[in-house]
């Protein structure tokens, strides 16, 4: 990764994750599914909520460790925060950023 204060997630949080989008995958599957057999719109609805609600769990989880470990070592550090405008699509330092 590049310098600042990016770095990796921590190994159990990041397992954590996987697990959760694995889970995530295959409700999407799920759904995709309900929509060929024309399941009953009220059931399909019911399940993109589930899905949301588990993306929103992945995303805190993510978040809660960005601030743990991310934000709190910029801030010890000095470190200016990368803008979004310095940062490339991986999540990298853009070249002069």
């Amino acid at each position: 990764m590049g310098g600042g204060y990016v770095r990796l997630m921590m190994n159990d949080i990041k397992a954590s994750c996987q697990k959760r989008l694995n889970r995530i995958e295959g409700q999407v599957h799920g759904l995709a599914k309900m929509v060929d057999e024309d399941r009953y719109c009220i059931d399909i609805v019911t399940q993109i909520s589930a899905v949301r609600s588990s993306l929103r769990r992945v995303e805190e989880e993510i978040l809660k460790d960005h601030v743990a470990h991310c934000v709190e070592h910029a801030i010890r550090s000095g470190d200016k925060p990368i803008s979004a405008e310095d940062r490339g699509t991986d999540g990298s330092r853009r070249p002069g950023g």
